[in-house]
């Protein structure tokens, strides 16, 4: 048995699981938050229901990974550092380069800082924490997992922007999408809940989280993605708009008196979404609750999350003249019986019929009813367990 890390630098946080391999078993896991902002919160879970969060300023990513050692030993999580063998990054731009997770070099830290121009909130982070691990851990065996990988597989004619084909040529003005982890993941359960080869299947997955991505994945393959060339688009979120008329940009520009396009993708990414629709929140659970008070705009706030969710569903049914299985996963999709039903209800033409007892859990479940010519199913994301395979995979 061996000890794997599996961790997720985000721009301000850092998640992390540690496993035991190969059974897959969590030994701790846990979160720093607010990482450079000023009352940064650290939490770990181990043991028998142990837990530990203190507040405190940390500076910077490798002060997360300095307290996340010490941690580890203090509470003898681990009693030397050599028990831990692997440890998986999450990373969120590969671009095309990287069609596979891989193990990590020096080589693959660069480029992963080289393709921060594709994710410039996380691919820096995501090199620092690498280098981190990297100091404590020198024989461990590392590997680096790329959100958009699974997505490497769509053809061109869903990857491609109708722009002029240079510009792809060029500077890689592209569809990437995000999320890739968890959509193969779930996409990968499914098949085993249903009991059919994955290569057999039609799968969308609707991952609705704060930020949310919906994905056709036919014969284990993702052959198209509802986030583009950065996760702007696609599905109205939290914040995020969503596919939104280019046009819009100097438009609004104009109209708001700004001169920084940078503060109108600003608006675009953080003040928009369910937040800006309704006035209410980004999320969800306090859209909800403010819709059943009699908030009208955040009920046309959750009207338009539903209808966006619907337009993409249909149009992967048509991408894959078919579906056989649609799975709800991330905050939302697996918490949420309301937005499951919601969504749904709108389309069941399609021979999609949920049960509305199955359909009242936030647990992994078969959600349609039995007479459904679709199965829907619920499915809690993994990620971090996904990570985890992946490096024990390429040892």
């Amino acid at each position: 048995m061996t000890k794997t890390f599996a961790i997720n630098a985000g721009s301000s946080s850092l998640k992390f699981q540690l496993f035991e391999m190969p059974a897959e078993t969590v030994i701790a896991k846990g979160l720093v938050e607010r990482i450079g902002i000023g009352d940064s919160i650290f939490k770990i879970e181990y043991g028998d229901d142990q837990e530990f969060k203190t507040v405190e300023d940390i500076t910077d990513h490798g002060r997360a990974v300095e307290i996340l050692f010490e941690k580890l030993k203090e509470f003898k999580i681990i009693e030397d550092l050599e028990e831990i063998t692997g440890v998986g990054h999450r990373v969120v731009a590969g671009g095309e380069f990287f069609k596979d997770s891989t193990v990590v070099t020096e080589d693959v830290i660069k480029k992963v800082e080289e393709l921060a121009e594709f994710a410039p909130l996380h691919n820096p982070a995501e090199a620092l924490v690498m280098r981190e691990f990297q100091k404590r851990l020198p024989n461990a065996h590392m590997v680096a997992v790329f959100d958009t990988s699974f997505h490497t597989t769509m053809p061109a004619v869903n990857y491609l922007y109708s722009l002029p084909y240079e510009y792809y040529e060029k500077f890689g003005a592209r569809r990437y999408g995000a999320h890739g982890t968890s959509h193969r993941y779930v996409s990968r359960r499914a098949a085993e809940i249903v009991g059919k080869p994955i290569e057999e299947l039609k799968i969308i997955t609707c991952h609705l989280g704060n930020g949310g991505s919906i994905t056709a994945v036919d014969g284990g393959k993702s052959i198209d993605t509802s986030m583009g060339f950065t996760p702007l688009a696609g599905i109205t979120m939290g914040t995020r708009t969503g596919d939104i008329d280019a046009s819009l940009i100097p438009f609004l520009m104009d109209k708001l008196n700004i001169t920084d396009v940078n503060e109108m993708i600003n608006i675009f990414n953080k003040q928009s979404g369910l937040l800006g629709i309704s006035g209410v929140s980004s999320d969800m659970r306090d859209v909800e609750i403010a819709a059943y008070e009699g908030n009208e705009r955040a009920q046309l706030a959750l009207e338009i999350f539903e209808n966006r969710v619907q337009k993409y569903i249909g149009q992967y049914i048509a991408a894959m003249n078919g579906v056989d299985v649609i799975v709800f996963t991330a905050g939302i999709g697996e918490n949420s019986k309301e937005e499951r039903e919601n969504i749904l209800k709108g389309i069941t033409w399609f021979g999609i019929e949920l049960d509305p007892d199955r359909n009242d859990t936030r647990k992994e479940a078969i959600i349609s009813a039995d007479n459904s010519k679709v199965t829907v199913i619920n499915i809690p994301t993994n990620e971090e367990v996904e990570i985890a395979r992946d490096v024990e995979r390429l040892k």
